[in-house]
């Protein structure tokens, strides 16, 4: 049996007012059991200098779709509490159905809910042998092209080893949870969500020379920007984006800080 969770963090989707009054009936609902919660509308606020541990809440519940639950998870990962995603949008691939959402809190309260652990990414943008950026994942990182259409080089390696090189619109690493994301538009595999993978997918390869593959975790992946043509971008999770320029390495490892636990099947 699961440990009984009393203290809620509800983060709706930014502007949607069904999740707010949602979230508010919810609130309602769990302080006449007792439990508190707080709500509060989603935003894309950094967590890097949160300290795991220092939350006063026991789990979030996120109201809204799969881009509201991602978000969400990187600050649940973060404050290392589990996180359950109930779905208001229009695809719910990460979420739970909202319709029943009180024998999902029932089980929350009751200890009898059920947690699956995910792998999550970190990683360094290392610019000049300098860190420049840092940063964590729950679905996928990925280096691509800006608005013209110019490929870019890009080489792999795994624990220093090559592993190749490519021309290509850019390059997918996700986590087993991201392989049903854009790495599955783009030709990827397929991974179940609880492995312990990396996912690398290229994006539409000149000559077709890089092919998917699926490697353990037990060594970081470096991506080196070998040379840029135009914009090259650095995405993280499909909701941050940042510059990068020739030169730049990236230096992509599971995240030493632990693993996303959601909330699975809370209704059981």
């Amino acid at each position: 049996m699961a440990h009984p969770l009393r203290s809620f963090l509800i983060l709706t989707r930014s502007g949607d007012a069904q999740a707010l009054a949602l979230g508010q009936e919810m609130a309602t609902w769990l302080a006449a059991r007792q439990a508190t919660a707080q709500v509060r509308e989603h935003n894309a606020e950094d967590c890097r200098n949160v300290e795991p541990g220092s939350s006063q809440y026991e789990a979030i519940v996120v109201l809204g779709g799969d881009g509201t639950f991602i978000g969400a998870a990187r600050k649940a990962l973060c404050l290392g509490i589990p996180v359950l995603g109930l779905n208001l949008g229009r695809v719910g691939f990460l979420a739970e159905g909202a319709e029943d959402w009180h024998k999902r809190l029932e089980a929350l309260l009751a200890g009898t809910y059920t947690l699956s652990s995910r792998l999550c990414l970190a990683y360094d943008l290392i610019r000049q042998g300098r860190v420049e950026r840092s940063g964590v994942a729950v679905n996928d990182l990925v280096v691509s092209r800006g608005d013209l259409a110019r490929l870019i080089r890009l080489s792999v390696s795994r624990g220093g080893e090559p592993v190749g090189s490519m021309r290509s619109d850019g390059l997918i690493i996700s986590t087993p949870t991201g392989s049903t994301a854009y790495g599955f538009s783009a030709g990827g595999p397929l991974v179940h969500p609880e492995m312990e993978a990396f996912c690398i997918t290229p994006v539409c390869p000149f000559l077709n020379n890089f092919r998917p593959m699926v490697v353990p975790t037990n060594k970081d992946i470096g991506v080196g920007i070998e040379e840029v043509r135009g914009d090259v971008r650095l995405t993280e999770d499909g909701q941050r984006c940042f510059p990068l320029a020739a030169g730049d390495q990236l230096v992509i490892r599971r995240n030493p800080g632990g693993q996303l636990m959601g909330v699975t099947d809370g209704a059981s």
